[in-house]
């Protein structure tokens, strides 16, 4: 019989084979990309608890390929760390994969590629980072979700019977203005309390 050790590594392995292979997928195309519609992707645990969704990705995203790179992952590594949240354990990407994507098309690729970044991650709860963010996670129907508020900010909502969902303010609009700062860290805070209620592995 395998250990648990073992059975974990092995939905690891399938893990990150699928995330692979989505990243694959996502970045697959027949025509040449402009260097603005680079396509950026997701980063972190592929079987994170926590997943940090964002609606677009900034220049330094896209300059990189990564979800989080730049000022937002800055501000973030040092939001989970305060917290109290080992960031090696956060996987974070964002809705619109390139800066051109549709984000109004429930059957477009976007809500594809994030729906697939769901079920491979299977996080227990998702950060959504602004409430366009939150309005996309109702709109791509994620399987057994009730709707969310988008304007219910720094509040614990149920998704899914095994997902719950938080909505802060966009952390790209909050990092230039000291009271927008304390706005997004006051709801943060919540992930905060929800992670040290988890029971323990």
């Amino acid at each position: 019989m395998a250990e648990p050790d073992q059975i974990y590594e092995r939905y690891l392995a399938r893990a990150i084979r699928a995330m692979n292979a989505l990243g694959d997928d996502i970045t697959e195309s027949d025509d040449e990309i402009e260097p603005l519609a680079a396509p950026v992707l997701g980063s972190g645990h592929p079987l994170a608890d926590i997943m940090l969704l964002k609606t677009r990705a900034q220049p330094a995203e896209v300059q990189e390929g990564v979800a989080f790179f730049g000022r937002a992952g800055g501000a973030i590594l040092k939001s989970v760390t305060r917290v109290g949240i080992d960031p090696l354990l956060i996987y974070g990407t964002n809705c619109a994969k390139r800066s051109d994507d549709d984000l109004t098309d429930a059957s477009g690729a976007p809500a594809m590629f994030l729906l697939r970044e769901i079920q491979i991650t299977e996080p227990k709860i998702i950060v959504c980072m602004g409430p366009a963010t939150a309005a996309f996670i109702n709109l791509i129907k994620v399987p057994l979700a009730e709707p969310i508020d988008p304007e219910l900010i720094g509040q614990l909502q149920q998704l899914t019977p095994t997902i719950e969902t938080l909505v802060t303010p966009d952390i790209d609009e909050s990092l230039d203005e000291e009271s927008s700062k304390r706005r997004f860290w006051k709801a943060f805070q919540e992930l905060g309390r929800w992670y040290s209620a988890l029971p323990p592995y």
